[in-house]
């Protein structure tokens, strides 16, 4: 058999992606409880901002080492990034606040359930994700369970509209940051704290009243660190191999995570609603773990950067030191073109039409 015609193995490897992307809903989850103290003491915009310069500071080691790499980097990939960081970490949290400022906390809490939604309909419409009956069952699955995590307050209009901007900002966010093949997670994740963190922490500091504490701010920094920077490093390496789609569909556990910590650590009941939630959770991941989609396609050849491995038929590349197969790595490699038929989701490869 040619090269250019050889067979992949039965499935790409998941697993290591689906244990990357729950841990970042963990991690982001214990953000809630472990940040509880500070709303008071910063206020939600300035703990919002320092959260995010957390994130960046914690990645700053990894995400500027390599930066002369970066000079090769395509223009598709700088506008995928400069949309992230737009669409997620400014225009969305605009429009949170201001849904915010005009509806119950409890109620914009209820309408972010839409950002799943978003995101699947964005992957499929523009992003070219194949997404099947039990992808589609999935997602319905994971927005009545967050459903059944909210408190359900009745109101509508303009705040209700904003807070759907704002998911389909991030949705936007969740789409463009699967398929960003030239930065790494890390240089992805600062860029998405620095100015996430830069906007919001500035604007809290312009419209904060109270005198701020040097340790509350030092508190809110090690949090973002660990519940966003962390978080958001593991998400993005996640995404880049199960795309937006079912990495969203893991990572909205992250209110699970959040009650669990919050039942430990601060002693808060668990209501029935949340056990029923947690199972629909579970067996919507369960659901779209089992989807089988295969199917003849062909890779035009290409140059990127992300983690992998060398047991999964697309990366058969040599090293100076040998690498074992099942060893996930990260460095900037060439693909030659390939024709071939085996299972697969879309990663950075399969992005084909259907």
């Amino acid at each position: 058999m040619d090269d250019s015609q050889r067979t992949s193995p039965e499935a790409t490897p998941t697993g290591g992606p689906v244990l990357w992307c729950l841990l970042a809903a963990a991690l982001f989850g214990a953000s809630t409880p472990a940040s509880k103290p500070l709303v008071d003491a910063l206020g939600p915009l300035l703990l919002s901002g320092v959260l995010y310069l957390g994130a960046a500071v914690a990645v700053a080691p990894w995400a500027l080492r390599g930066l002369g790499a970066l000079r090769t980097v395509d223009a598709r990939n700088l506008l995928r990034l400069l949309g992230a960081v737009v669409f997620g970490g400014m225009i969305g949290p605009v429009l949170l606040l201001a849904g915010l400022a005009l509806a119950p906390a409890g109620s914009v809490s209820l309408w972010l359930n839409l950002e799943t939604v978003a995101t699947a309909a964005l992957a499929w419409l523009l992003f070219r994700e194949h997404l099947d009956a039990r992808v589609a069952v999935a997602v319905a699955l994971i927005v009545i369970a967050s459903a059944l995590l909210s408190p359900s307050i009745p109101d509508g209009g303009v705040a209700a509209g904003l807070v759907a901007l704002a998911c389909v900002a991030w949705g936007l966010d969740n789409n463009l940051t699967a398929v960003i093949d030239r930065f790494t997670p890390a240089q992805v994740t600062f860029a998405k704290g620095l100015v996430a963190g830069g906007v919001n922490t500035a604007a809290g500091l312009l419209t904060t009243t109270t005198a701020i504490d040097r340790g509350d701010v030092g508190l809110g920094l090690l949090i973002g660190a660990v519940s966003y920077g962390a978080s958001l490093l593991l998400y993005i390496a996640g995404a880049q191999h199960l795309g937006a789609t079912r990495s969203q569909l893991v990572f909205s556990t992250a209110p699970l995570w959040g009650l669990g910590l919050a039942w430990l650590a601060l002693r808060e009941p668990i209501e029935p609603a949340q056990l029923v939630a947690a199972a629909l959770m579970a067996a919507a991941i369960w659901l779209w773990h089992r989807e089988r989609h295969t199917h003849h396609h062909a890779h035009a050849p290409t140059v990127h950067r992300h983690w992998h491995r060398h047991d999964d038929g697309h990366h058969d590349h040599g090293h100076r030191a040998p690498v074992p197969a099942g060893r996930w790595h990260s460095h900037e490699h060439a693909h030659e073109p390939v024709d071939h038929e085996h299972p697969h989701r879309p990663d950075l490869h399969h992005r084909h039409a259907h």
